[in-house]
Order: C-alpha cells, then structure tokens, then sequence
C-alpha cells in the first residue's frame, strides 16, 4: 500500500504542475463567460467559491460511500448551477465549444478507453497468455509495451509541459522517439535479464540490487540447492483467494451438502459405526466482524501507540495529526472489498468467471502495471487537478485586481496547491474508491491492470492534447469495463 501510495502521490503532484495549467482554462473561461460579470466582479467571485463548496460537499459524500465519481462532472454541475441562479440559464455556453462538447466528451471518452482497453487486453491474452509458452511470450513483449507507455508519456510532455521552449513538429517526434528508444533499451539492459535469471532460471539466491548486474546475470553460476528448513521464495499467486468457477461450484455444493444434514440447532446428527461422513465436520473459524463493520489493521511504522499525556499536549497532537495524515496507509483494501456498501455483489461468483492465467506470466507484467500506473497517476494529475484549481484560479484573479482580466495566465502557486491538496485527499480517504476499483468491477492481474491503465492514460492524454477536460475517473472505469 505505502509504495502505491508513494508513487501515486509523486506523479500525481508531478502531472498537475507541469502539465495541468493547460486544461483548466476550459472549465474556467469556455462554460461562463466571465464578461457576464463585468458589472459586478464579487458575484462571478462567489459563483466560483460556491461551486467549489457544492463539489466538494458532493465529493466527500461519494467518496466516502466508495462512489467513483468524477471530478470534473461535479465542478461543471456546480458551475452551471451557480451561473445559472445568478444570470439565467439563457447565459450558459451550452453550444458545441462550451458544455455540448464536454457532455459528449464524458460519453466518448469513456467508450475510447474502453475500446483500447479491450483492445490490448484481447490482444495481450489471444497471442500471450492462452499459449504454452506464455511465459516467453511475455518476457519478449515487455519492451513492445514500455516503448508505448514511454512514448505516450513523453508525448504528453512535448505537447502540453514545456511552457517555455517552442517544439516544431519534427523536433517533437525526434523527442518522442529518442525518449521512447533509450527507456526501452535501458529496460532490455537491465531489467529482462533480471527477470529471465529470476523467472526462467528460478534463481532463489537472486536480490533487487543485482538487476544492476545487467546482462551479467545471464552468465550467472545456476543456484545451489535450498538449505535444509529453507523456503525457498515462489513467485507471489495473484489469484490467491480467487476461485476458479469449478472450485467455487464444488465449495458451494459442499456447504449445501452440509447444511442439509444439520439439525435444526447448528449440530450435527449422530452417524451410526457403518455411516461415513458425507462431507469432514466443518473447522472451527474465528468470529467474523458483524455485517457493515471493519476494523482497520494498525500500522506501528506509520502510526506509533498513543503517547501519554492530555489531549491537547504537543505529543498527543502530533500523533493526532500523523494519524490523520497517514491513515489511508495503514487500510487493507483487499479485505475492504468484502464490506458491504452502494456498491456490492457477489464478488466470488465475478470473479470465478474470470479466467486464470500462468502466475510466471502475469510476474512479468507486473513491472509494466508500476510503469503504466505511474503514467496514468501522472495523466491524472494532468487533467483533474487543473479542473479542480481552475475555479479556484478564476476566484483569485477577481479578488487580486478588483475586475475580470481579459486573459491572465494561471499561477504556479495554485497548481502546487492543487497538487498537494490532491495528495493529500489520496493519503487520508482515496483508499474508499481504491476498494471500488481494485476488485469489485472485475478481477484484476497485472497482464489486466496495465493494459486498463494504459488504456486510460493514452485515452486522457488525447483528451488533454485537445484541451478537453474529460473524465478520468470515467476513462478508468472504461477501460476496466472494456
């Protein structure tokens, strides 16, 4: 949880400065023209504050029941809303370039992803996974998926972050494909033969720092055999806990079986010397948390014991605050995935109709999901932290000159603000929607995972090249459907 935390929270904080400013212009200035105002500044300056207010009374809500909501669906509600109570509804820019275009851009983009997503995904189990020899397979198309993912990112980059150098055309697909090239080729370099020595050679003896040794490691000397009481470290099941469909229909079957013969008080009846068990008497299990209930696993690394003293003492605060800072660390969303919400079904049944693939295969694209899961944070923090600053912005410019500028570039203070803030949001209450995407719309693998995020990110950055504030809550959850 903390290395997802760590690396969302720097990418997120990354996309928003160097690249969000382009975006928030749209929600800002292409709903409402802010020369309805021109008579009265301090009324466009409490249109904005009040959407911001509805938004984030609306979000928090949402969040908290694990609904995922988007972002800039809210902002724009609430804009148009409080536009409309102060200069009519006749005043809203509902044409094509205004509200029209972002009401069909939350309906199309969400279909794109999806569509790219099963795309890749079809793509990716078609030639990869369903093989015998998926294993190779997989190893062989890491470097295909990297060039992608880095070359999407960098597009990003050369497009919408560099504020000061002008780009021409060539010089933007050299820099894409330079960047794309060298990434690719430092990954063949170092991190396939780590991954063909760990996988292929199941080398047990193997550490994180020798993927430094590069191609060194495919003249390594072949493991010795696993000391007496060693275990020897196996490649993590990604579907453990996960049945297939014909292990849950006998376990269901088996539990029917069993209730059947019980008698009405929970015990079994006594069995004559010649009977046989129809099934072995069930284990006794731990008492579950009641229904609606979750008890949280405390982190002692982030969160110490209370200290002594009285409520309002320095130390009592401080722990206090670090608790509320870092409470999103110490939550299990795995386990968060069973407790009953809005959003909740028969999670065993959706997921045994999943199939399962080689555990060795879905290792391999584990490297790729931290690589597009950065992307998409970074593309996230692109597009939703700039929507969410861009009132905000329009507010601090009336209030700072008395009037409506006609254009006036957006601060870099506010997209540090913005990023920070959303940083923090995740730390202290993200891990609510974390649980609704991580199983509950469908099982997800590392060969699933990055092909989802993949899709989404590049889905985004298109949006984010036309300066269309899309949805990326709604381009995940697209992409994840598709």
């Amino acid at each position: 949880m903390k290395q997802a935390m760590l690396i969302a929270a720097v990418c997120e904080f990354s996309g928003s400065v160097s690249v969000g400013s382009r975006v928030a212009d749209t929600i800002r200035t292409k709903i409402v023209d802010p020369h309805h105002y021109d008579s009265a500044p301090g009324v466009l300056l409490l249109v904005m504050m009040c959407t911001i207010m509805s938004s984030s009374l609306f979000l928090t809500f949402a969040t908290r029941q694990g609904l995922p909501v988007s972002t800039t669906h809210s902002l724009i509600g609430g804009l148009v809303g409080a536009a409309t109570a102060s200069i009519g509804i006749t005043k809203i820019n509902w044409g094509w370039h205004g509200v029209s275009q972002i009401f069909a851009a939350w309906i199309i983009a969400p279909l794109i992803a999806g569509c790219m997503g099963f795309l890749l995904f079809m793509f990716t189990k078609k030639v990869i996974l369903t093989k015998q020899t998926a294993v190779r397979r997989a190893f062989f198309s890491i470097p295909f998926y990297t060039y992608l993912t880095v070359g999407a990112l960098t597009m990003l980059l050369v497009w919408k972050g560099i504020h000061t150098i002008n780009l021409s055309p060539r010089d933007i697909v050299i820099s894409v494909f330079a960047t794309a090239t060298g990434m690719t080729l430092l990954q063949i370099f170092f991190l396939l033969p780590f991954l063909w020595t760990r996988i292929m050679h199941e080398d047990w003896t193997l550490k994180w720092y020798h993927v430094f040794q590069g191609p060194l490691l495919l003249w390594r000397s072949p493991p010795p055999p696993t000391p007496a009481g060693f275990t020897k470290p196996r490649i993590r099941d990604y579907y453990q806990g996960h049945l297939t469909r014909e292990e849950l229909n006998h376990l269901r079957t088996s539990e029917t079986l069993l209730q059947s013969i019980q008698t009405p008080d929970g015990q079994l009846p006594d069995l004559d010397r010649d009977d046989e068990w129809i099934l072995p008497p069930p284990a006794q299990t731990p008492p579950k948390t009641p229904p609606g209930r979750f008890e949280p696993r405390a982190s002692s690394e982030f969160i110490p014991p209370r200290p002594d003293g009285s409520w309002n003492s320095p130390k009592v605060m401080a722990w206090k605050v670090n608790r509320v800072l870092l409470r999103g660390l110490e939550k299990d969303v795995v386990a968060m995935q069973k407790r009953n919400n809005i959003l909740n079904w028969d999670l065993e049944d959706m997921h045994a109709r999943s199939a399962h693939y080689d555990n060795r295969a879905e290792y391999m694209y584990s490297a790729l999901q931290i690589l597009t899961a950065a992307t998409a944070s970074f593309v996230h923090g692109a597009n939703d932290v700039s929507n969410a600053v861009a009132p905000f912005t329009t507010a601090y410019q009336v209030w700072s000159s008395g009037g409506i500028p006609e254009f006036v570039e957006i601060p870099i203070w506010i997209l540090v603000v913005g990023g920070a803030c959303i940083v923090v949001g995740l730390l202290t209450y993200g891990y609510h929607v974390m649980r609704t995407l991580g199983n509950r719309l469908t099982l997800i693998s590392p060969s699933r995972g990055f092909c989802m995020e993949l899709a989404s990110a590049i889905t985004v950055l298109m949006a984010t090249r036309l300066s269309l504030p899309v949805s990326t809550t709604q381009c995940i959850t697209g992409s994840t459907v598709g």
